[in-house]
Formats: C-alpha cells, sequence, structure tokens
C-alpha cells in the first residue's frame, strides 16, 4: 500500500485512515487498543479523530476519543512517531451545551485553546492535520439539503480570521497542516484564495461524506479539489453500515435488528443514513455486489479505494474482525460492467444520504 501525499502538504499516509469515533462509545479502551494494535501492525499510518468525539456526541463521551488515544501513545512507545495523527476543532456547536457552552461561533481563541486541549489529551507535542470538523458559517450539511441566504450570519468569526489562528498554530509547531470537514466548494475556495494572499497555511484536505449513497461531492466540489489541489478524506464509506448489507433484511429496529449504530442509537436514525430511501439504495447496490461475487463491503470500499477524487478513506470499526475485513477490501477492483451498473442505480435514485 504505497503513501499518498495530502495535498500540498508533506505529509505522506496511507490510502486508508483509521477513523475513531466509536472509541468511547460502542468500543471501550482495551478493544480501542487493540484496533490501533492491529492498525500499526498492518501497515497503516493514518488516523483521525475529533475533540467531539464519541459519536453520537453526548456529554458524557465527550473528548473520550482523543483520551483514549493519547493512553495509547503513552503506553506505546514509538507509535507517535509511527502515525500521522488528525483531529478536529468543532464549528459552532448549538445544541451542544457541553462544547464551548454550545456558542453559534467559534473564535480564534476557541480555536487555539481547542487545539491545546486537543494536544493535551492526546499526549503529543505536535498535531499532523487539525481541520474545521464543520464550517463557521450555514452550509448544507448533515442532512441540510439547500444553502439559505436567510440563515447567513455576517458577525461570526471570517474565514480570514479563523486561518490566522490556524496560521498562529502552524507557526508555534503545534500544528504541521490544516484541513476541513463538511465543506462546500465556495468554502474551498475562499479558504485557498485567502492563504495564497495573505501568506497564511493553504488547506491541504478536506473530509466530506462519500460513499454510494451519497455522492454529492462529485457534483461540483471534486472539480475544486482537483484544480486547488487538496485532497478528498471520504468518510462514511459504508454509509453507517448500511452498505455492509447487515440491515438489508431486518431493517433498523426489530429484535432480529444487528447490533450497528443506526439500530443502537435513536438519535443516528433520526439523520441522512436512518432515511428509509437511503435503505432501500443501500438494498439495490449491496444485492449487485452479490450478484458480482462481491460482498457489500467490498463493492463499497472498493468504489472508494478506486476512485480518483479520494486520496484516503477514512473507515470506523468496532472490532478486530471488522478491521481485517475494510482493509483486506484492498486490491478489490469493480469491472466496468459493475460501474456502468453502480451509476445506473444512482441514476434512478441519486444520493438519498444527502
Amino acid at each position: 500500500m504505497k503513501h499518498v501525499r495530502l495535498g500540498q502538504s508533506d505529509l505522506q499516509v496511507t490510502p486508508i485512515c483509521l477513523g475513531t469515533m466509536t472509541f468511547g462509545e460502542q468500543v471501550d479502551e482495551a478493544a480501542a487498543h487493540a484496533i490501533l494494535d492491529h492498525a500499526l501492525e498492518r501497515g497503516i499510518n493514518f488516523l483521525d479523530t475529533a475533540e467531539i468525539y464519541a459519536v453520537p456526541t453526548r456529554v458524557e463521551t465527550y473528548n473520550a476519543t482523543e483520551k483514549i488515544i493519547g493512553n495509547w501513545f503513552a503506553s506505546r512507545p514509538g507509535a507517535r512517531q509511527k502515525m500521522v495523527l488528525a483531529t478536529k476543532v468543532a464549528g459552532p456547536s448549538r445544541g451542544m451545551p457541553w462544547v464551548r457552552e454550545g456558542s453559534s461561533n467559534l473564535t480564534p481563541a476557541d480555536i487555539v485553546a481547542a487545539c491545546d486541549d486537543s494536544l493535551r489529551r492526546l499526549k503529543t507535542d505536535v498535531i499532523d492535520l487539525y481541520q474545521i470538523h464543520w464550517p463557521v458559517r450555514h452550509v448544507p450539511m448533515f442532512g441540510q439539503m439547500y444553502f439559505d441566504p436567510a440563515k447567513d450570519d455576517a458577525t461570526v468569526t471570517s474565514i480570514h480570521a479563523q486561518l490566522e489562528a490556524l496560521g498562529q498554530l502552524v507557526k508555534a509547531g503545534k500544528v504541521r497542516a490544516i484541513g476541513l470537514s463538511n465543506e462546500s466548494p465556495y468554502g474551498v475556495h475562499e479558504f485557498v484564495r485567502l492563504a495564497e494572499q495573505h501568506k497564511l497555511p493553504r488547506v491541504a484536505t478536506v473530509q466530506n461524506p462519500y460513499c454510494l449513497v451519497n455522492r454529492t461531492l462529485e457534483n461540483g466540489l471534486d472539480e475544486t479539489l482537483y484544480r486547488l489541489g487538496v485532497s478528498l478524506l471520504a468518510y462514511s464509506p459504508l454509509g453507517f453500515g448500511l452498505l455492509t448489507g447487515k440491515y438489508d433484511r431486518s431493517g433498523f429496529l426489530g429484535s432480529d435488528a444487528p447490533d450497528g449504530r443506526i439500530a443502537k442509537f435513536e438519535s443516528v436514525r433520526k439523520q441522512r443514513w436512518g432515511r428509509t430511501e437511503a435503505l432501500d439504495a443501500a438494498r439495490r447496490y449491496n444485492a449487485l455486489a452479490r450478484e458480482h461475487a462481491l460482498t457489500p463491503t467490498q463493492m463499497a470500499l472498493a468504489f472508494c479505494y478506486t476512485k480518483w477524487q479520494v486520496t484516503s478513506t477514512i473507515i470506523g470499526v468496532t472490532s478486530l474482525a471488522q478491521l481485517d475485513e475494510d482493509l483486506n477490501a484492498w486490491g478489490t477492483t469493480l469491472s466496468p460492467e459493475l460501474l456502468k451498473a453502480i451509476d445506473a442505480i444512482r441514476k434512478e435514485m441519486r444520493d438519498p444520504a444527502v
């Protein structure tokens, strides 16, 4: 598995990244450490987390994931030097009063303080990739489909001021490269334009959803990333489990429903991944995989692993078996005939998990 470069930074990572939002909720610390150990043994050198993890986000597990990772680094001499570490500062935290008292803004001082707190929890001196988890402005995301100018707020921190705060962290040696998450084409262009204009750090990555039931990235953002030399980190490649096939027969509820995130957490079912039309589309894709002698997981991951748009795919697991299954899917190829059939389903059902 050759390493790939993140944007125009000097970070070299594996094209598979271990996501960790299950650590501290579905996965306890001992099991999380075992997963981290095995990922490192399998050659993975890229690790992604966030200050708000575990997920679903709640006050009881706020910051838990970073603490678990920090304890792993402390107990595994040399492990930190082998990993490219990414984490995120949460954007405006309305509805989450345990995150900066539910502020509707993210100030430069908040960014600096959040980074210092993450460094302490992660027990490290530097964060390799520091990302803004979601925009500090109104943007369609997390199931919202449309931009609404009426919700725009000119009083929130400007992109220029956010970049200055991130630049302060880079200059201080606390952060090596910066990234965005859940961003739009406008946001990426503006971050890059202002960075170049004011000689501030240039965005290396954008972490957005990308999978068979959500390919909205291909409707403009992919060209933006290509033209500007920014790397995509694709999250939710298995659509929160929809594209593994485990919900095909039972759905999300009932005595025989699998113990996955959508079945386990009502808050997740209310989001885009829990929509009936998302499950309907997933069932079509999963059946297509089986028709071509692939497991649904193999096809869904191979779709991301082989797309030109994706630099690194973020996988999230709750067991060593899931980790091996996801890593073993590397190298799977999809025939032109299969890709044509995938596109036909998308044309019919579009992107139900937007």
